[in-house]
């Protein structure tokens, strides 16, 4: 464990003025490969605490793997994880990103289950992916394949896998049964759009207001989302009209919270289910007492980390090998993408944290 947290440690060293006995690692003659990562060594605004950094990159042991990164997008739990709010946080200094896809550049000798070439992405949080190259021990990595777009691998291992075990993990939904989201235009929220359509489910896809409305509600449309209504509509009494042609569903998905999540709660039939996996207004879920007597709903909470910890591995490439089946049946393509080189991180955090943000920004090395 004191090796390996040594390595880790070496990953994390500025390439200029490296001293002490985590050089002493490298051979005299060797020059130790440069890499750039985007680095914090304390919590606060992502625009400020982030730096572009040269490391070094540690020696590739017998159970190492050596990859290149290819794509790395940023998501809401990276900003949150460098803002210090997470509720799973690297030690310090920490390279930043959950996600991503690399290609393996050469493996240690104890490694089986990779070679060159082959496409992987983390099998945890907080490896941090936003960086050129990296030594990585094959546990830390799942092989994917990569004969599906690069775009869908780079965002396959978080928002896909949180929206289809929400769909599946809470309700025993049949085709024909619908579904209600909030958030819908976030990476999850196009998720469950695409995989509800595939699962032969009905989605009902609240978003907030805005200037281009009619343009976003095209867009979730054409991935299968059947209605699409902002949250002031919602609201209005003559809602009560819209499910005299469809079920009242069952599951409802919340990564708002506050007022929204009160409104989604409103819509559930008797003894459905609100599933959180976000708080987006930074508000407290508040569900009335005739709700929760007279309808008997049930309110629960998924991350995806905490499912990763109560299912083996085996469970989680089962998982990811099914999204990547939808992904080659053209039933699940890669979230509105806008491509940003790793040096222009500043304007792609700024981009990512900004409301009404569409668009998610992936970082290509």
């Amino acid at each position: 464990r004191v090796r390996t947290a040594a390595r880790q440690w070496r990953r994390l060293l500025p390439a200029s003025g490296c001293h002490g006995p985590a050089a002493s690692s490298y051979s005299a003659s060797a020059e130790p490969a440069r890499v750039r990562a985007l680095v914090y060594g304390h919590h606060g605004d992502p625009a400020k605490v982030v730096e572009l950094k040269n490391l070094e990159l540690a020696a590739v042991g017998g159970s190492d793997v050596h990859v290149k990164m290819l794509a790395a997008p940023i998501n809401p739990s990276d900003i949150n994880m460098i803002q210090g709010n997470y509720g799973l946080l690297p030690e310090l200094p920490a390279v930043g990103g959950n996600e991503g896809v690399a290609q393996v550049v050469a493996v240690g000798s104890n490694v089986t289950g990779l070679k060159p070439g082959d496409w992987v992405i983390p099998a945890n949080a907080g490896l941090g992916t936003w960086r050129t190259e990296a030594v990585f021990s094959e546990e830390a990595l799942i092989q994917v394949p990569s004969d599906i777009p690069l775009q869908s691998a780079a965002t396959l291992g978080v928002n896909p896998c949180t929206a289809y075990r929400m769909l599946m993990d809470f309700e025993q939904l049949q085709p024909g049964d619908s579904v209600i989201q909030n958030a819908s235009n976030s990476g999850v929220g196009q998720a469950v759009i695409q995989i509800a359509a595939a699962l032969g489910l009905r989605t009902i896809n609240v978003v907030r207001d805005r200037p281009d409305i009619q343009k976003l509600s095209d867009r979730l449309k054409s991935l299968g989302a059947e209605h699409v209504i902002t949250e002031e509509e919602l609201r209005r009494p003559e809602m009560k009209n819209f499910f005299k042609d469809m079920p009242q569903p069952r599951l409802a998905l919340n990564c708002v919270g506050g007022k929204s999540s009160t409104e989604l709660l409103r819509q559930l039939a008797r003894g459905g289910t609100m599933v959180t996996y976000g708080g987006m207004a930074k508000q407290p879920v508040i569900a009335s007492v005739s709700l929760l007597i007279f309808k008997d709903l049930k309110l629960r909470g998924f991350w995806l980390s905490q499912w990763k910890k109560d299912h083996s591995p085996d469970q989680f490439k089962e998982l990811i090998l099914t999204l990547c089946d939808l992904i080659r049946r053209d039933q699940l393509t890669a979230p509105a993408c806008s491509q940003v080189p790793l040096q222009d991180y500043q304007s792609a955090l700024e981009a990512s944290m900004k409301p009404f943000m569409s668009s998610k920004q992936i970082l290509t090395m």
